[in-house]
């Protein structure tokens, strides 16, 4: 059996890497924003009735704009 010295001094006696998953990251992005999108409603909710704060909004808020982002990203890249 190699050492892992020996594996990391010649990488070429190594396994090869197994292929990489496929997944739908438009699927995946868009679960996201949904997940953020009913955040952003309960800490509103939150907000509203004097529980909540500010930050928990700018939070959520910036979730969905970044999985906006991530959208516009994967759609590209199909």
């Amino acid at each position: 059996m190699p050492t892992i010295r020996s594996l990391l001094a010649h990488p070429d006696k190594r396994r090869p890497s197994p292929p990489a998953l496929h997944s739908d990251l438009f699927r995946v992005f868009g679960a996201g924003i949904g997940l953020f999108g009913v955040g952003l409603i309960a800490a509103l909710v939150l907000l509203l009735v004097g529980r909540g704060s500010v930050g928990a909004v700018a939070i959520c808020g910036t979730g969905i704009v970044l999985g906006g982002l991530g959208l516009l990203w994967a759609r590209r890249q199909r």
